[in-house]
């Protein structure tokens, strides 16, 4: 079944309200909406994105004062929470009976919290009135979407989509859990380590391999095309090839994510690449290297996870 796509934030907040999906964009992917304390409009979440129930989501909030009725905030949390708006998810102790629907927390003690930065985004949930789970609005475990068309194109009209241009970020939302007087990375992502650090004072450590699963994009295979990927390489014939910087001359398909280094700019136009070159139709894409600082930490995080060997 298509779906007619909601034109402002107050349409779509009437599906959300009815316990409808609705995809709406962040500043960092396109969230596929639904109303955080409406169990069955969760479950569709999971059902409609193939999405292991195991898997917590995250909740967005409108606001702070939102955020403090599903969580426990300790002062070094409140001091994290002053980086909001923004692509930045805290992990916190979940409050007994904050109303939202078990599913979304994964049956886990904790709840992962953001405030999006992206007045769209704002003005839904203002409108809804409600905190929204709203993972990556993508089929589980594939390219997350930074256009409304990549939405679309994903569930094939499905899902109604509001359409708020492309995503600037272009990949999620850094995971923080606080762990007493220390913060600790669980996900690397769109507001880099040294930014947080730098901003608050305080140093984040990253949680080590194997981790158990405590927040979304956590899962080792994750964000991947249709194609495998070949990471740290140069293009061989009949491949795809996704680079960076300066790179080899190539006669198949090539997207570059930035031709002057610019891991910014890189991050933005991470997916849509991907996307862009996997419709290209080559079984294999080799992905040029990228530098492991700032928001290369983030992107070389979502190539491991795309080029991970997959169930």
């Amino acid at each position: 079944m298509t779906h007619s796509d909601p034109k402002t934030a107050h349409d779509a907040a009437v599906l959300l309200r009815a316990g409808q999906l609705c995809a709406f964009p962040t500043e960092t992917v396109y969230g596929l909406g639904a109303d955080a304390t409406n169990a069955d409009a969760v479950l569709a979440i999971y059902e409609t994105k193939g999405r292991p129930r195991f898997n917590p989501l995250i909740i967005h909030c409108a606001d702070l004062a939102m955020a403090e009725t599903l969580a426990e905030f300790s002062p070094l949390a409140r001091q994290v929470a002053t980086l909001w708006p923004g692509p930045l998810t805290l992990v916190l102790p979940a409050r007994p009976d904050n109303g939202l629907a078990g599913i979304a927390m994964a049956g886990l003690d904790s709840v992962a919290i953001r405030i999006p930065d992206h007045p769209v985004a704002l003005a839904v949930l203002a409108a809804v009135g409600r905190p929204l789970a709203a993972p990556s609005a993508n089929p589980s475990g594939r390219l997350s979407p930074t256009t409304a068309a990549q939405v679309r194109i994903g569930f094939a009209g499905r899902v109604p989509v509001l359409d708020g241009g492309p995503c600037r970020a272009g990949v999620e939302s850094t995971i923080v859990r606080i762990e007493g007087d220390k913060l600790v990375q669980l996900r690397a992502g769109a507001m880099s380590r040294n930014a947080i650090e730098q901003a608050l004072g305080v140093k984040v450590a990253v949680a080590p391999k194997g981790t158990a699963l405590a927040a979304p994009g956590m899962l080792a295979s994750h964000y991947a095309p249709r194609a495998l990927l070949r990471l740290n390489s140069t293009p061989r014939a009949g491949e795809a090839y996704l680079a960076f910087g300066d790179g080899p001359e190539f006669a198949g398909p090539v997207r570059n994510l930035s031709p002057r280094g610019d891991l910014h700019e890189a991050a933005r136009n991470l997916f849509a690449m991907l996307h862009e070159l996997d419709a290209a139709g080559a079984d294999m894409i080799a992905v040029a290297p990228i530098p492991d600082e700032g928001l290369g930490e983030a992107i070389n995080d979502r190539l491991l996870r795309a080029a991970a060997p997959r169930d």
